[in-house]
């Protein structure tokens, strides 16, 4: 099996075939592109997402305002790299440290999983993390960034029922976190 740091679809546009490319339109976070007749949507800087896992019994979330849906969100912590010289783990780390107000020194602890991809139309996958927690490590977070009004932590039946109720909706958090329990057979260990 080739190594998952080594996936091309996560750093370059595959898209190779689809010329010419133009850009439509860019703004700080991303870019619309033309690639030959297809448009995609593309960020500026790598995209990550963190998995946390507390004690193989439950999961940390984030409440986050977004306008956009006129709603505080569940969401899994996530971000971008600030600049193309911050590697994807460590803007992974930054990011769960803002996010949530948890400082993992050690970068070894974030494993890196397969991507998932959130939309058809845009040609570079996010990286996706998990990192295992304790409960002290949970329970000694510090404040968090503005943007995030909760931290929250579920346990694994709360999560699937949040799921099901339609309380955590974001398609990325519910995938990351379906294949997770699905993977990891939790889904029968919690029925």
């Amino acid at each position: 099996m080739p190594n998952i740091n080594d996936d091309p679809r996560l750093t370059i546009p595959q898209c190779n075939s689809l010329q010419p490319v133009t850009t439509a339109h860019i703004n700080p976070w991303f870019s619309v592109r033309n690639r030959g007749g297809y448009f995609t949507i593309e960020d500026n800087s790598p995209q990550v997402q963190i998995l946390p896992i507390v004690e193989n019994k439950s999961i940390v979330m984030v409440r986050v305002y977004r306008p956009v849906l006129v709603d505080n969100t569940l969401e899994l912590p996530a971000g971008g790299a600030k600049n193309q010289k911050e590697r994807p783990v460590e803007a992974a780390a930054r990011e769960f440290l803002e996010e949530t107000g948890i400082l993992i020194s050690d970068l070894n602890r974030f494993e890196m999983l397969p991507p998932l991809i959130h939309m058809s139309r845009s040609p570079v996958l996010p990286y996706v993390f998990q990192i295992q927690l304790t409960q002290h490590e949970y329970d000694l977070r510090k404040e968090h960034d503005h943007e995030i009004s909760d931290v929250v932590c579920f346990s694994y039946k709360e999560i699937l029922q949040k799921i099901a109720r339609g309380e955590i909706y974001v398609g990325p958090q519910v995938a990351v976190i379906m294949r997770y329990l699905l993977c990891n057979q939790i889904i029968k260990q919690v029925e």
